[in-house]
Order: C-alpha cells, then structure tokens, then sequence
C-alpha cells in the first residue's frame, strides 16, 4: 500500500528522472514528502514560470520530458508562461500542478481552476488524476505523449485528497515513445528529388534530434555539398564552421541568404515547422503552395500540409529520418557545389562582428573575445530582446546540447534556462544572455543558481528600455516615446547582494578583465553592460531608425 505522492515519485524514478524544478504548495504535501526519501534531486525555485522554463530547458537539451512541480491556481498560471514556449518550440515536458480536493471541485474553492479549460490551447494533453490506483498509468502515459509526434507539454492535476489516499496499485513502467520511421520508397523519392535539383536549400529545425543525429546528418551534408541553414534558435543543430553551412533562418536574417531561400528550387524542411518567425513573416515562401519544389520531414503527420502543401511529405522524426538517409549514394560533381562554398562564405561575412560602433560599450568587440576564450562546448542561453542579435548573429554554434533559446519570443527565459544548463551539465561553461528589460522578468532566479552553487554568468546589456519594443515604436510614431523607459538597479550590486559576483563595465576594453574574474570566482555572476541607447542593432542606431 502506498500513498498517492509515492506513487507520482515512483513512476517519475521508473521513467528516469534525475531532478525536477518547483516551487512548494500545501496542495502537494504528499508529493515533497515522498521526494525527501528519493535521490531525485530537487531545484527549488522563486517564481513558478522559471520552475517551467528550467523543466523546459531540461527537455530541450536532452530530449527527454522535463519535469515541473507547482501549486493550484496563481501558481499554475505563473508556469502558464514556461507551458506556452515548450508548446510553441515543440519541447517535452510535464507540468504537475496541485488541485483542490475531489470534495471541493466546481465550487471556485480557494484557488481552483479547471485546468482541462485553462490549459488545453498550451499543452498537448491535459488531464487530473481522480484515483491513486491509475497514477502509474496517467504518468507513463504522459511521458509517451510529451516524447512522441511532436513533442510538447502535458499537464497532470493532482487533486489534493488523492495524493493522500493509500491504495494497492501496478509498479510503473518507463514509457516508451512512438519512433516515426520514413520508409524505404519515400527515402528513394528523397534521393531522386534531390539528384534532378539544381539549387537545393536545407533548413534544419525542431526537436527530437540528438548528438549522434546531428554528427550524421554533417556526414550526410558534406557527402552531398548541399546548403544547410539552421531555423530561428535552433542553431546548435549544425557546426557553423562547417562548409556547408550558409546561415540561420529566422528574425533578423542575412539578406542574401534570404534571397537564396527564395530562389532555391527544392526546400528540405527536416524537423522543423517553419512558423511565422522563422519563415520571416510567411515571405520565404508562398502559402498554401510554395513556388519551390518542398519535401517536409516532421514527425507528426498532423503537421504536414497543414500550413505548407509539400511535395514529398515524409512523417518521421529527423534523428530516425537522418539514419535512413545518412549513407544513400551523392551524386558526382553536385551542380550546386559552388554555390554551396559561396553561401558559407556569405555567412562568414555575415557573422563577423563589427569592431566599433555608436560611443560606449562595442558589443561587437565583446563577441569577438566571447568566440576566441570560450570552448566548443559551452551552453548560450537568452530571452528574447535585440540584446539576442549579437549572440544569434555573431556566435558560431558548434555542437549540440549548447543553445536553449525561445523560438516562441518569450522574454526573462535566459536566467531559468542558464541555471538548469547548468544543473544538468555542472562541468560545462553556461552564459546568459539578457537585457535589463528581460533579466528582471525572471531575475530572482539568480538567487536559485546562488543557492546551488551553480556558477553561471549573466552577460546583462543595459541600455534602460524595452529596446525591442522602442526600435519599433521609433520606426512607426518616431519620437513619440511611451511606455518603453526603464529604471533599472545597480545590477552588479544586485548580484553581489544575493550572494554572487558582480561586475559594471563600462568600456570595451574592460570587458575581458570582468569576464575573467567572474570565471574565477566560482559565483554565479552578472557582468552588467552599459550600452548606448543608440547601439539598437549592429547595423542602424536609433536615430538612423527613427530617421535623424
């Protein structure tokens, strides 16, 4: 006989888990309680949408569902926010909420939410368990959803009185996800349309890839010669230094290479949904019918066709789909070999930083110091803000497991991310990025990488507003500011005050003296930047978009 709270923490151990993230609620005792007699290990969280965004994190570089733990109601709704980029970016994950007693249901008890109404738009599955006796069914199956298709969040209710009742049940089992493999005469079409093009273009994207894929799929590309761009935030599916390699696909991207996507005459979107941010707006091509020829690999079957009607459509995950075509025969002498070579140099071009800019802190200057002093594998995280431009556009991504990103634009998902980087790969260098605007979004987490002792570092760009949000408003009501100023602490202050390393730099050349003593202190640490205001983009400075 066992109680509702060790049956959750048995099947969670069945499945492999080796930490979750949470904030504490009374409305899952039983759970916490049955987490103290467990190696899990536990990330004690400040705020419930950071809880979300590290368990997102975790499942975002392992592929594997990550694990969240909060309470009924405003707790739920803070985690709403991790929920919705895990569904946005195709993330496995698995958000387990306390909810009142069975007793207590439809009569907006204290807290209460119907999270089958609240949540069914933000997650792929959303259910509570009304019976002990069927946790380990309820678990497993949650496990299999988040994995398999397209991944993506689930929620699991736990009713306050369930989670105490003590019952005879089934030992839990690890779930098993559904592999989606192409077959053999769809793998041939592949080839055939890929021999007879004459300008090929692949955009890599999605999820369920691994190491092992990533590395086959560079093996498959150099065989071939052919042109590979990664999709917005997902850069660390292809080494940028790699030949093949032209650029990534999304906000911001290399105008050349745009106009490379549009005149290619076959697009092979592999893993990948090609949503509104990376497709540039719906302009790199046309809707429902793309005037390229378009074979679309996804392992949801439900996807294809659904935005953009392809040609080859091929329902499986790209790890499965990269293994059956790893080795399938090049043809001689590619006619696109050339233009391959031109485009990795358009990219090169394109990725180097500038060395000056507006008076006051070069971030171009700082980028390039970043790529000469920082291994192959250390882990970039960020929010969303221009600050991410100069991480996107001028960090060469080599490996995999190294970028955890919100294609969904989420801001203050940086600081989460970067301390469950961290909690997962304790020997590996992880480096936030953020803005002033999207640090203190999530900020208080910096207290959760203090109390763990996980020593990341925070390079914070402080130019004191929403520049994301003033760039556009310079650009339609130039000089009609509103809304978008900022007043900002002393953020060095600020992390010493938690008990971490803090640094202000305020010129270029500072920059890697800071970087260097935040490495040696051990601390997590937060190297706050005082950029001009005018230094926007790495190309146009406010006036020139407001049009001084």
């Amino acid at each position: 006989m066992k109680t509702g709270g060790q049956l959750i923490v048995e099947a969670l151990e069945a499945n492999g888990v080796e930490r979750v993230s949470l904030v504490p609620g009374e409305s899952f005792l039983a759970v916490l309680d049955a987490l103290a007699d467990s190696k899990i290990e536990q990330i004690i969280c400040r705020q419930e949408g950071g809880a979300a965004m590290m368990a997102d994190t975790w499942g975002r570089l392992t592929g594997k569902p990550g694990i969240c733990f909060v309470t009924r109601g405003p707790g739920a709704t803070n985690a709403s926010a991790g929920l919705h980029v895990a569904r946005q970016d195709s993330i496995p994950m698995i958000l387990f909420i306390g909810q009142v007693s069975r007793d207590a249901r439809e009569r907006e008890a204290f807290q209460e939410i119907e999270y089958r109404r609240a949540f069914t738009e933000v997650a792929k599955w959303v259910a509570e368990i009304d019976d002990a006796r069927r946790i380990p069914e309820f678990v497993t199956r949650a496990f299999a959803v988040a994995a398999s298709g397209r991944p993506g969040p689930v929620v699991l209710a736990l009713p306050e009185d369930m989670l105490t009742d003590t019952v005879d049940a089934v030992a839990a089992r690890p779930a098993t996800p559904v592999p989606a493999f192409p077959g053999a005469s769809q793998v041939e079409d592949f080839r055939n349309r890929l021999a007879k093009a004459e300008r090929p273009f692949f955009i890599l994207g999605g999820t369920r890839w691994d190491e092992a894929s990533v590395e086959a799929f560079a093996h498959f590309a150099e065989r071939w010669a052919v042109p590979v761009g990664c999709s917005f935030r997902r850069q660390m599916l292809f080494d940028h230094t790699h030949p093949c390699y032209a650029g990534d696909i999304g906000l911001g991207i290399n105008p050349a290479l745009s106009k490379a996507v549009k005149d290619a005459d076959l697009i092979v979107l592999l893993g990948g949904r090609f949503s509104e941010s990376p497709s540039s707006g719906y302009t790199l091509m046309d809707i429902p019918y793309p005037a390229q020829s378009l074979i679309h690999v996804f392992p949801d079957p439900s996807e294809l066709g659904r935005v953009y009607r392809p040609d080859l459509a091929i329902a499986a995950a790209p790890a499965d789909f990269v293994a059956a075509i790893r080795d399938i025969e090049p043809v001689a002498a590619p006619a696109w070999s050339s233009r391959t070579e031109a485009m990795h140099g358009a990219y090169l071009a394109w990725s180097t930083p500038p060395a000056t800019g507006p008076d006051g802190v070069h971030m171009g200057a700082i980028m390039s110091y970043l790529e000469e002093n920082t291994a192959a594998d250390t882990i970039f995280t960020n929010g969303a803000g221009n600050y991410a431009t100069w991480v996107h556009r001028f960090h060469r991504f080599r490996k995999y497991g190294t970028q955890s990103a919100p294609a969904s634009g989420t801001m203050g998902y940086g600081l989460p991310a970067a301390v469950a980087a961290k909690a997962l790969h304790p020997n590996r260098e992880v480096i936030c990025f953020a803005g002033d605007g999207c640090f203190m979004m999530h900020g208080q987490e910096f207290a959760t990488a203090v109390r763990y002792n996980l020593p990341i570092i925070t390079v914070l760009v402080n130019n004191s507003m929403y520049g994301t949000i003033r760039m556009h408003q310079e650009r339609e009501y130039p000089g009609r500011v509103s809304g978008t100023g900022l007043t900002n602490p002393d953020f060095a202050e600020l992390a010493r005050a938690y008990g971490g390393h803090g640094e202000t730099v305020t010129k270029t050349e500072d920059f890697a003296a800071a970087f260097e003593r935040a490495r040696k202190s051990g601390k997590p640490a937060i190297i706050e930047i005082i950029q001009n205001p005018e230094a926007i983009t790495p190309t146009r400075t406010l006036s020139e978009i407001r049009g001084q």
